[in-house]
This record gives structure tokens, sequence and C-alpha cells, in this order.
């Protein structure tokens, strides 16, 4: 919903209230009668804030939460529960158990996600028969974009990573990537439950820096990309530990400027989504044509290769580095998406 403004003068009435009126049609979108009750809230020195009853109570419901884990329950169905629980912005999660006691695994299962999943949250609580968490975090100590770029850092990391593994047949740098794809998840779960309250909240939604809902959605659909583009840095790792062998090096320095201009194409995509410019995205999803040259590359140097196996993990290669650039189109598009209506002429 776009901001609206209107201008209304101060009334004095009695011995020592002023009023003002609000206008009958925000009243009718709002949902409000005559006799409801508002609540004001004075911010600073130059800010009021008026809340609907509705909307506090809303808020309110999104203090605490209770589940009851049945003692066959499996663990992911409970690392479910969570991530669901975290995304809809409950402050306190509990854990119960229905028949008085969490079995060993869902406790740790429970506690591992947690501590690689849910970002500013800490386990307050926890015994045999149930567990508290915590959501900490404040909502705007990490903002949205922060998190965001500090997610799109890490990701650009592991597929950089993950080629110089497999370059120096180096299996725990290997694993070290594997490992980190469940930060950029925990970076992609924070987002996620930031955007939920902001679209519930039009107040929070323009201190994070958002001109509607909309663009919300348009963020979730971008964080979603970016997670993806951590999986396959993680497949190109998981190939690595499978085959535990390198490829030859003429391949891997064609597969390398593959991956450098995904990357470039990727970081192009995401500045046209933090500057919101519909004009760099278009030149963008125009520049990762050019990912058909570095196939052809990769193509041509593989015709020396002669077992089936290098071959195989040439391609899986190549496959998992053309996706990053397929990801970084579909970001491109979205802020197409977001951002159309700057294009548009203005009409009197």
């Amino acid at each position: 919903m776009e901001e609206q403004g209107e201008t209304r003068k101060i009334q004095f009435t009695g011995k020592s209230s002023y009023i003002v009126s609000l206008p009958k049609q925000w009243i009718k979108e709002l949902g409000l009668k005559q006799g409801d009750q508002i609540r004001m809230i004075r911010k600073g020195s130059s800010t009021l804030e008026l809340y609907p009853p509705k909307f506090e109570s809303r808020v309110q419901k999104k203090e605490d939460a209770t589940i009851e884990i049945a003692e066959e329950e499996q663990p992911d169905s409970i690392v479910r529960k969570l991530i669901s629980l975290y995304f809809l912005g409950f402050k306190i999660i509990n854990l119960k158990s229905k028949s008085g006691r969490l079995n060993p695994i869902q406790r740790n299962t429970a506690k591992e996600a947690v501590k690689r999943m849910l970002m500013g949250s800490e386990i307050i609580s926890d015994s045999s028969n149930g567990m508290t968490i915590q959501v900490m975090v404040n909502l705007l100590e990490l903002s949205v974009d922060g998190a965001f770029k500090r997610m799109i850092h890490l990701a650009k990391s592991m597929l950089n990573d993950a080629l110089l593994a497999v370059k120096e047949n180096n299996l725990d740098l290997a694993q070290e990537v594997i490992n980190t794809d469940d930060e950029v998840d925990r970076f992609g779960f924070y987002i996620i439950r930031q955007l939920k309250i902001a679209i519930q909240n039009e107040h929070i939604l323009k201190e994070m820096g958002f001109r509607n809902a909309r663009n919300c959605l348009g963020y979730r659909l971008v964080v979603k990309n970016i997670e993806r583009t951590g999986d396959h840095a993680a497949f190109i790792a998981k190939d690595l530990l499978e085959f535990k062998k390198s490829i030859k090096k003429e391949i891997l320095e064609k597969l390398q400027e593959m991956n450098d201009f995904s990357l470039t194409v990727l970081d192009e995509s995401c500045l046209a989504l933090f500057k919101e410019d519909y004009y760099q995205a278009e030149k963008t999803i125009k520049k990762i044509e050019q990912i058909t040259k570095f196939e052809k590359k990769i193509k041509d140097a593989s015709k020396s290769i002669k077992g089936d196996e290098e071959m195989y993990r040439v391609r899986r290669l190549a496959e998992n580095i053309r996706r990053i650039s397929e990801y970084a189109s579909d970001i491109a598009e979205i802020v197409l998406n977001m951002n159309i209506e700057k294009t548009l002429t203005k009409t009197e």
C-alpha cells in the first residue's frame, strides 16, 4: 500500500484537549467505526503514530507459540515446525512433549536447528520434557539489505572455494564449502522472517526501506535464488568428495572463466536490485546470453577427454555453474517487475 498523506487542522475542545479529524475513506478502508478506540504513541519529538485495535491484537499474538511433539515424531518434522514458527515472527517458541519427555534425538535435532538455521535465536530453557527458544534479534539491528549482502557474499565465496577445492583436490576445503551452505540458509531464513513481519506492519515496512508490500514478495523470490546459488556450490564440492580427484587443468581454466562470468552477472543483477534500476537489470539480462560462449569453450576443451567418468564430471560442473547465471537472470527479471512503473510515461 502506497503511503498516503492528508493535512488537517488541530482544533481545541473543552478545557484541555485538542482533536484532529481523520479522513472518512481511511476509516472505511481500515474497517473502523464510531466508538472504536485508537492507540496513540508518541515517538521522539516530532512523530505521532496511531494504531487501530485490530492491528494491536494481531501483533500481540506473535509473541508466544507452543508446539507439542509426539513420541514418534520424526526429526525433520520438528525442524519444519521450528522454521515455520520462526518465519511467522514469534519471539518465544516452546517445545513440549505429549508423552512427558522428549527423546534424545528430538532434543538434539531442535538444538542443532536453532544453532544452524535460526539466526538470533537462543535456547533459554532445556529439559527432558521440553525446551524454550527465544528469538532475541532486534528487527532493525540487521537490515534486510545488510543480511542479503552478507548472504550473497557467502554464496559467491562458496562457488570460488568449491572450484579451488577441485583444482587442489582439497577435500577439507570441499567439506567447508558444504558446511557454509547452512550459514547461507540462516541468512535466508532471517530475511524471510523479516519480510513476513514487514508486510503486516506498514511502519516497519517503511523502516526497512520498502516502498510497498509487493516488493517484499520480490525480495522473497530473490532470496530463494541466492539460496539455490549456495546449493550449487555445495554440489560442486560434493562432486570432489565423491570422486576424490581433480580434473584436467585446461578444462578447469575454462570452468573458472565461466564461473567468473556467472558471478559477475549475479553481482550486476543484485546491484540493480539495490539501486532499483530497471535499465541496469535489462542490460544484465542481455549480457547473460553470453554464457553460451563459455559453454562452447568447455565443450571444445572436453574433446580431449577419454574417460566417461571425467566427461560426466565436467558436464555436471558446467551445469552447476550455468545455473548461477540463470539465477542472476531470474533476479534481474524480478527487478524489472518491481520497477516497471518507473518507466511509464506520466499522464495528466
